[in-house]
């Protein structure tokens, strides 16, 4: 195996969870039967197609998709299981990705998330997704949310 020197490498865009309209990025697939009645939903995953864009214009530049799903893990606060690849479509990391797994305790400021491998040159990656919404629809349920990621590979 050729490792070369290891690098921190940080990524900065915006995913946009669409979960309302005709063109939904992100389905409910499965929930609790006493999920709807959870103040926290509790027990409800989805699965996520998420655009992710340079800018948080939903017109902005597609760098690559936000694949997995999350799921209503606490029934005291909002608190999703995050299970995700963040797939580059664009540029240099074009057909890498990075892979996601933890806590998103959504209604805190900043959400810090690890990242736990990747692919391609992102072979051996771990670092941490710092997830900020920038806007939240609470009638729709849509959200913009920034991201930087940090992460160390070869």
């Amino acid at each position: 195996m050729d490792l070369k020197k290891e690098k921190l490498s940080h990524l900065h865009f915006y995913f946009h969870d669409i979960v309302d309209g005709s063109n939904p990025t992100a389905i409910r697939v499965a929930a609790a039967p006493t999920t709807d009645s959870s103040p926290t939903g509790f027990g409800f995953v989805a699965m996520m197609d998420d655009p992710l864009t340079e800018g948080p214009e939903p017109t902005s530049k597609l760098l690559g998709k936000a694949q997995g799903f999350y799921a209503s893990a606490s029934q005291t606060e909002v608190g999703l299981l995050m299970v995700l690849n963040f797939v580059f479509m664009e540029g240099k990391y074009n057909g890498s990705t990075l892979s996601v797994l933890g806590r998103n305790k959504v209604f805190s400021e900043v959400r810090e998330m690890p990242i736990v491998g990747g692919s391609g040159l992102f072979r051996f990656a771990r670092g941490y997704a710092q997830a900020k919404t920038h806007i939240f629809n609470l009638t729709s349920g849509d959200a913009i949310v920034q991201y930087n990621v940090y992460v160390i590979h070869y």
